[in-house]
Order: C-alpha cells, then sequence, then structure tokens
C-alpha cells in the first residue's frame, strides 16, 4: 500500500508543511492506493520503460511509477510542491522534477535530454480538470515519441473522448482523439477519494496512440477546423454548420459529391466520413 497515497498521509503532509491547496492549480489529492495501483497496471510500466507523469502533487502516483519504471519525468507548475515531492520521494533516484507548465514546456527537448535512452514513453497522470483538453490537444499534436497516455480526468470529459457516433457525448474531441489514438475508458473513480473532494466524479481513460494513422487527412489543421464546425451547433444539420463557413454551393456539391444526406447532422458520422469531408474541402475549396 503506498504511504504517500494513504488519506493519513495527505492530510499529515499538508499540516506539516503548511501547504495551502491552490485551487488555481486544480489541486485535489487521490487518496486510494487501489486506484494508483489500477492506473499503473492499465498503463502496463516496465522498468525498460519511461514514463511522463503532469502534476505529481504529493507523490502518491509518482511512487508507484517510481516503482515500476525505469525513469519518471514529472511536470509540476507549484514550487512550493517541489521540496514536499522532493522529500516523499527521497529513497528513489529514478525520477526528474521539472519545475515547469506543461502548456509551455518543450516536452520533445525535456525527452531528448531525459528519455532518449527509452524505447517506450508513457505518459501517465493525474490531470487538472481545468486543463485537460489543451493537455491532450497539446501534446498529441506534436509529433512525440509518446505510445501510450494512461490519464485520469473529470468524467464528462472522459465521456466525451471516449464518445460513439450517435450518442450524446460525441463531438469534435471525440473524433479529434479517434483519428491520432484508440481510447479505452479503465474506470470511473469517485469525487469522495480526493483531498479536497472535487464537485464531480472522474475517469481513467488509456489512449493507444497508433504508430500509422488508420485513415489520412490531407491537411490536419482544416481536418480539425472542419470538424469543430460540424459540431458548432449540435441541433443545425452538417449542411447548414458548414454552409456557416463555406459556400453554399461548395458544400451542396460535396454532399452530392461523397454521398452524404443534406440532412445529417455531425453525431451520426464516423471518422471515416469525417476525413472524406475534410479532403474534399482540402482539395477544392478556393
Amino acid at each position: 500500500m503506498s504511504k504517500i497515497g494513504s488519506v493519513g498521509f495527505v492530510q499529515q503532509a499538508l499540516i506539516k508543511n503548511q501547504f495551502k491547496i491552490k485551487k488555481k492549480f486544480g489541486q485535489n489529492f487521490l487518496t486510494d492506493s487501489s486506484i494508483l495501483n489500477n492506473i499503473v497496471e492499465a498503463a502496463g510500466v516496465t522498468k525498460q520503460d519511461a514514463v511522463i507523469e503532469i502534476g505529481p502533487g504529493l507523490g502518491a502516483l509518482t511512487e508507484e511509477l517510481c516503482e515500476k519504471a525505469g525513469f519518471v519525468l514529472a511536470y509540476e507548475i507549484d514550487e512550493d510542491l517541489i521540496p514536499i515531492l522532493q522529500d516523499n520521494l527521497k529513497k528513489y533516484q529514478n525520477y526528474k522534477i521539472l519545475l515547469k507548465d506543461i502548456l509551455k514546456a518543450n516536452v520533445e527537448e525535456d525527452i531528448e535530454l531525459y528519455l532518449k535512452e527509452y524505447k517506450n514513453i508513457y505518459v501517465v497522470a493525474n490531470l487538472p480538470y481545468y486543463i485537460t483538453t489543451p493537455i491532450l490537444i497539446g501534446l498529441l499534436s506534436k509529433s512525440l515519441p509518446i505510445q501510450r497516455y494512461v490519464m485520469m480526468m473529470q468524467l464528462e470529459v472522459a465521456n466525451r473522448i471516449c464518445g460513439k457516433p450517435s450518442t450524446k457525448e460525441y463531438n469534435a474531441l471525440s473524433v479529434w482523439i479517434e483519428y491520432r489514438a484508440k481510447a479505452t475508458r479503465i474506470m470511473k473513480v469517485p469525487r469522495t477519494v480526493f483531498v479536497p473532494a472535487p464537485n464531480v466524479d472522474s475517469a481513467v481513460v488509456r489512449l493507444d496512440v497508433y504508430d500509422a494513422l488508420p485513415i489520412v487527412a490531407e491537411d490536419e489543421t482544416i481536418f480539425s477546423f472542419v470538424i469543430r464546425q460540424c459540431f458548432a451547433q449540435r441541433r443545425k444539420t452538417l449542411y447548414n454548420n458548414l454552409c456557416l463557413k463555406y459556400d453554399k454551393a461548395l458544400i451542396q456539391q460535396m454532399l452530392l459529391d461523397l454521398d452524404i444526406a443534406p440532412s445529417v447532422r455531425a453525431e451520426v458520422l464516423s471518422l471515416n466520413d469525417f476525413v472524406r469531408i475534410s479532403n474534399y474541402l482540402t482539395q477544392n475549396n478556393k
């Protein structure tokens, strides 16, 4: 059982270090060792692998990762947590804490500096709720040598990431993630296992990044724009949403050429459909 991950340890550590939890950083400390173990197990981490952790907090998940991984590179934005982390993890040598904002860090450069000897690199993290989507998009948009992501996040966001066509959870983020990785929801996590308890439940999601994209958008910038536009107003048809930004005659011809009904809504389309639409507009929009 993880000492750092116990309720008593978290409470004592906060009191001992006179640490004030900062809402602006979305700080909620996980206190259930079985969930910590499940996260690491879902990642499939071994001593041959390196792990990137985002927001290590007091080090509960970091401790589990140091036990299983070859090396852990942790990004922490709160400088007040650094000495606490170093004290909690003093028995380990296979980690490095970077005082950096992950949204501004040059992750590719850091990987080259600290993790280049490892073949497999995974991201394993309890993500701050308020920047979950920017973190995911920021990392997955880059050509980083990261094969897998296992992350705790707000339940609602997890459901959207794993959303399937013809469900209320399916949206532009679902499509954008599916284009790059296979998403699997591992487990739901109740709000009661955090200190302090957040206002919502969480979930653990695993993303297995494709070695090669199964289907390719000719222009990924246009692809990202198109899927956002298709879901701009869910009640509107695909035709009406696209006509807000594109010429009506072009959209009419595209739907005819691609054999897509003008009355269809974005929520019923597949990834393949969105890539076809994106590629058509890339080739024909002047």
